[in-house]
Parts: C-alpha cells; structure tokens; sequence
C-alpha cells in the first residue's frame, strides 16, 4: 500500500542534529523504511507471546468474530495483535472499534495528525514501539510534517504544552492539578488527550459492613498495594529513537505515597462521578463521544459469561468488582460503599503482581506474570484481567473553584 503519495525521494534529509529522517522533496513524506522506529522481532508465532495461537483461533462466535476483523482490516489497512487478541470477546472489541474510530478519524477539535501524534507520545512514555510506528504511519497518512518525527523540539507549542500532563497521566496521574490542565492550549484539545490515554467509569454495589469498618479496610488494603512489588528491575534504557518522542525519559510510576505513612492521600470515588459529571461535559466538548465512552466502559465492567475454569453458571460480579476497585486502590481511589476486606480474600498475590505490573509497568509485563495465576482458568477469562479499569476525573475545576476535592482540587487519573 503506497501511503507515500506522488514525487521521488531526494537526498535532502529533514533538519534534525543527527539527519534521522529523508524528505521527499516534492511531498515532504518520509520512506517508509525511514520512518519506523526499531521493533523487536516477534519471538512466537501468533498475535499473543502468552496465548497459544489456536486458542486465540478458537474463540467463541467465530463467525462475528471473523466479520469485525474483516471490517476492521478494511477500514485501517491492518490487523494488529492487539486486536486480535480482544477479538476472543467480540463484544468488546466491537464497542472499543466504534470508540477508537470516531476518535481517531472522524471529525473533532483537533486535526487528525495532531491527534496520532499525542499518540505516539503517548505510546513513547511506555516504550511501545509498534504502537509508535503505527502512529508514525497514520500521522504521515493524513497528512503530518514530517519534521515532527524528529522530536519535541520540532513539534508546534501547542503540542509541547501537553508533554507534562502526557508524562503524568501516564506514570503518576494523582498529581496532576488544575494548573496542569490550565497549561493546555484548550480544554477540547485536553479531553482529545485524555480520552486517549485512560478512562472507566466506576460503580457502585450494596455491602453490610458499616462506613467506619470499609474505611479501615480500604486503608490496609491502599497500603498493602505499596508493598506489591511487580519485579525487580534497575532503571530501564530508552533506545534513542523512543527518547525521541519524550522528556524526563527516567520518570515512571512511583507508589501514591511513602511506604510508612500514617495518613495516605485518599479521593472519595463518589465525589465526583462519570455518570453525574463526566458524560455530561465529555459530550459537550466532543459531540456523541460520550455515549460511546459509557457503551464502552459498560461493556468492560459487565463483561462475564458465568464460567470460571470448568465451572459453569457462575456469578463473577464479586470477583469483578475486586478487580476493578484493587487497581483504583493503587491510586488512593476508594468508594465508601465497598468493603476492601473482598480483595484479600479474593485476589491471590501472583494476580496482585500481574495487575500492578500491567496497570502501572505495561512495557514490563511478562509470560511468566501471566502464567502464575489463576493456572486452571482458561486463556479469554485471563485476557479479561487485561482489559483498561480505568478511572477519570474530567477538568471540571476549569468550571468552578468552589468543588469539594481533596489536596487543593487534585485531579485523579487512572
């Protein structure tokens, strides 16, 4: 697929110190192999290093399954392994297809290469180069300068202003503020961000055990996840062409708090809801983009077929729950309405690990994370371990000064 328009290649190479990059000199596009950041080569065959290829091959609704990657290779020209990887729940993968297109190619505030490019930022923070290189091909598609691939320093101010809010909402999303998101060009252009980077809804479910008892255990829980620890590794090396696309490349995840720490920073889920405040403004900034995010994240929350490992007519919603409110625990996230004593219970410390790992270390994930829990479970119920349980606070603060938020109106992202 020729997706480098009409003109030849000249030698005249784009303005950056090391000449990365070579110019077409009638279309200022990039070569292809010019372009592309250097991936690892595959180490298994299928689209998953975890999964057996012909479990993946063998999911459920094969049929429809088929259908949607069709029309997904149809419509971008590729099926990534990510894809097909969530295609083993068709049903969601159907719902997050309709999202990611409307975002990412239908009209919006922001220009269609802007919005590949905080892509490939985003992707850069947690080295993901074929995710980068994707970008990198949609961004020069539709019609991005291609000095751009150079770096930061090439790129308009407008994009540069959303490096710090990209490096926080993607390692240590709890301390962003209002002035962080004040910094940002518009608010349109922020939500495009944010709404690129990390979102969920959070729920709500009946318990017994009275306020002042789930707040304590809320607490033990919120500072047992401090002492989770997802694998020993030293400071990690970012290859030049990745570094490229960030800034401060040493900044990751760090715990929400000192281990030891009598009063751990705390955000009451209810204080601020998808439901009561996020839909309302998502919509207003990004007509329709709402009801999508809702179907979606719906979707992921519910998402059960009553079976655990060999076991059938199983109700999950327990066991789901703990899931969902353990990663948003991580972050000082806690609903009143839930007793945390379920996550000890529940959640054995390999799974603990493997969460951590993916929601906070994604680039270190490994098979044998993977493999060391939950061995009897078949692989589509642990590829739904996987998928994003995200929480967002949306930038009302832009609208009033006056809201009830902790630590001087603190923003939380997961």
């Amino acid at each position: 697929m020729n997706r480098l328009g009409s003109g030849t290649v000249g030698s005249a190479t784009a303005a950056s110190p090391a000449g990365q990059y070579r110019v077409c000199g009638n279309c200022r596009k990039v070569p292809r192999q010019e372009k592309r950041v250097q991936v690892s080569p595959p180490l298994t065959r299928g689209p998953s290093a975890f999964i057996p290829e012909n479990e993946v091959m063998q999911a459920n609704g094969l049929d429809e399954r088929t259908n949607l990657l069709v029309e997904e290779y149809s419509t971008s020209g590729r099926l990534d392994n990510i894809t097909q990887v969530m295609s083993i729940h068709t049903q969601y993968l159907e719902s997050f297809l309709r999202s990611q297109f409307y975002m990412l190619r239908m009209d919006g505030p922001l220009p269609l290469p802007y919005r590949h490019y905080i892509a490939i930022m985003a992707a850069a923070r947690h080295q993901c180069s074929y995710l980068i290189n994707m970008h990198v091909d949609e961004f020069l598609k539709t019609g991005g300068i291609a000095e751009w691939l150079n770096g930061l320093e090439y790129i308009p101010q407008r994009l540069k202003n959303l490096n710090e809010i990209n490096k926080l909402l993607a390692h240590r999303p709890w301390l962003i503020t209002k002035e962080h998101i004040q910094i940002a060009d518009s608010l349109s252009e922020l939500e495009a961000l944010m709404e690129r980077m990390k979102r969920l809804q959070e729920d709500k479910e009946d318990e017994e055990a009275s306020q002042e008892e789930m707040a304590t255990r809320f607490e033990k829980e919120k500072k047992e996840s401090l002492l989770v620890i997802s694998g020993a590794f030293d400071d990690e090396i970012v290859s030049t062409d990745v570094s490229r696309y960030i800034e401060d490349p040493g900044f990751g995840y760090k715990d929400f708090a000192r281990r030891g720490e009598d009063h751990l920073p705390t955000f009451r889920a209810q204080d601020y809801t998808w439901e009561n405040h996020g839909f309302s403004l998502v919509n207003r900034l990004y007509s329709d983009i709402g009801h999508l995010l809702d179907e979606k994240f719906r979707m992921v929350y519910n998402l059960t077929y009553n079976t655990m490992a060999t076991h059938e007519d199983v109700d999950t919603t327990t066991l789901r729950r703990a899931l969902f409110n353990y990663v948003h625990c991580m972050y000082g996230i806690r609903y009143d309405d839930y007793d945390y004593g379920e996550v000890n219970q529940l959640l054995e410390r390999s799974l603990k690990v493997y969460i951590k790992t993916v929601t906070c270390y994604p680039e270190r994930t490994t098979k044998r994370m993977y493999d060391s829990y939950w061995r009897q479970f078949k692989h589509s119920e642990k590829v739904r371990i996987s998928k994003p349980k995200w929480i967002h606070r949306d930038p009302m603060l832009l609208q009033t000064e006056n809201m009830a938020t902790p630590k001087n109106g603190r923003i939380y992202h997961m």
